[in-house]
């Protein structure tokens, strides 16, 4: 039996509020030309990419509870003619919170939303980030998604950034020094993060 059934309808309730409240700040504000764009989920949300990286004009627009399906529902007040895009996004597809927890069903939707920011924005590198290890009981699961998330991205002329080895420990879960809750990030993890983004966004054109 899969514990997603359960849990997936009781977190998606616990996180509605603070999704609406994101959505509704995202639609109301002015958009804003020649930005990365960090899109994705709590681990993205909860990035200070603006202090992370001061030298470089950004957005956040990430959603604590967010899922692929989610951030394509909301591309439109996201992307607007972006310097790039950063992307995070399945994870919480994986515990119920999507449509499906189904490695190949969650793909299949990630192939929409690279299809529809390559339309948006056909000229801003695309950055997908591999799914970050969580518990060892989805390291198979993580890890068959990140296959098919690098297939995507270079059907879609995005880069894939493998996060996996940096963030994984011994037991092929998150690695302790760098959360708190075996989920999300602490400061060390971030710092770890950002130093695997910046040699990609230093290469970029200015």
């Amino acid at each position: 039996m899969n514990p997603a059934r359960f849990v997936g309808p009781v977190v998606r309730r616990f996180v509605a509020p603070h999704k609406k409240m994101r959505c509704e700040q995202f639609e109301a504000l002015p958009k804003v030309p020649d930005r990365v764009v960090f899109l994705g989920d709590s681990i993205t949300d909860g990035g200070i990419w603006d202090e992370w990286f001061p030298d470089l004009p950004n957005q956040n627009r990430g959603i604590a509870g967010d899922t692929v399906g989610g951030v394509l529902d909301r591309l439109d007040s996201a992307i607007f003619e972006p310097r790039a895009v950063s992307l995070l996004i399945g994870t919480n597809d994986l515990s119920g919170l999507g449509r499906s927890h189904r490695v190949d069903d969650i793909a299949d939707q990630m192939d929409e939303v690279l299809s529809r920011i390559r339309a948006m924005a056909p000229n801003a590198p695309l950055f997908v980030n591999g799914v970050m290890p969580r518990s060892k009981a989805l390291a198979d699961q993580i890890e068959h998604l990140n296959v098919r998330y690098e297939r995507l991205a270079a059907k879609r002329g995005a880069v894939f950034i493998d996060l996996w080895p940096s963030f994984v420990g011994t037991d092929r879960s998150l690695r302790k020094d760098l959360t708190g809750d075996g989920t999300h990030l602490n400061g060390a993890g971030y710092r770890v993060w950002v130093d695997i983004l910046r040699p990609h966004f230093d290469s970029m054109p200015r």
